[in-house]
């Protein structure tokens, strides 16, 4: 593998691997280890220590309960909530390990960048659930919850089989998160304003698409 192809490869895992763990950290694990153990991809000698079976078997009993958890209305938010300080340092473990045996500078940096990138990933999660949770039906939770399950594992394979392909689909990504963060805020703010202005029985203010919906008109989970 020449010294340009070997740059690209450990750029997409390194933030393949932080981008995956904002969004669900015991997949990633998961797959991961189970890749390398099956012999389908070659990790990272620090990253080995993924492939122990003890390993893979915790993050698949974390992932099942996550399967559950992160299917209910409610319950999903106080599980990102506590998940903030989980996702995003296991970002940084991640990032760091998976640019091997390299100068102990681009290990810190690579650990920047993946904290950087899981928190976007994870904030993008966490806030965009507390949106949908604002809908009386659980469907949204579980189609959600899904597709962030099939994103995380074919983002997973595309860095590490198709890793310019992946850094393609990252920047584009990126992009769409410094668009849509804002406007995730937004509506977060939004939704505990109504709340609070629910509980003290004050008029709630409008919605963020500008609509004069009556507060009574929007059902709350």
């Amino acid at each position: 593998m020449d010294a340009y192809q070997q740059l690209i490869t450990t750029i997409a895992l390194t933030m393949g691997t932080a981008w995956a763990a904002g969004i669900n950290l015991y997949a990633t694990i998961a797959v991961l280890g189970y890749l390398g153990l099956s012999g389908n991809v070659v990790l990272p000698e620090q990253l080995l220590v993924l492939q122990d079976p003890m390993v893979i078997g915790a993050a698949a009993f974390m992932y099942l309960i996550e399967f559950f958890v992160d299917k209910t209305p409610g319950v999903d938010t106080g599980w990102d909530t506590i998940h903030s300080f989980i996702r995003i340092p296991a970002g940084v473990l991640l990032a760091a390990g998976a640019v091997g045996e390299v100068n102990p500078s681009m290990v810190v940096v690579a650990g920047i960048l993946g904290g950087g990138v899981a928190a976007t990933t994870h904030a993008i999660k966490a806030g965009s659930r507390v949106l949908i949770n604002t809908s009386p039906e659980p469907f949204t939770n579980w189609t959600a919850s899904v597709l962030e399950d099939i994103t995380v594992v074919t983002g997973l394979w595309a860095a590490l089989h198709y890793p310019l392909a992946f850094l393609l689909f990252f920047i584009v990504f990126l992009l769409a998160a410094a668009w849509i963060l804002p406007k995730i805020w937004t509506g977060i703010k939004t939704v505990f304003q109504r709340l609070i202005a629910l509980f003290s029985g004050q008029t709630p203010p409008p919605r963020p698409d500008g609509g004069k919906t009556k507060a009574k008109e929007l059902p709350l989970s």
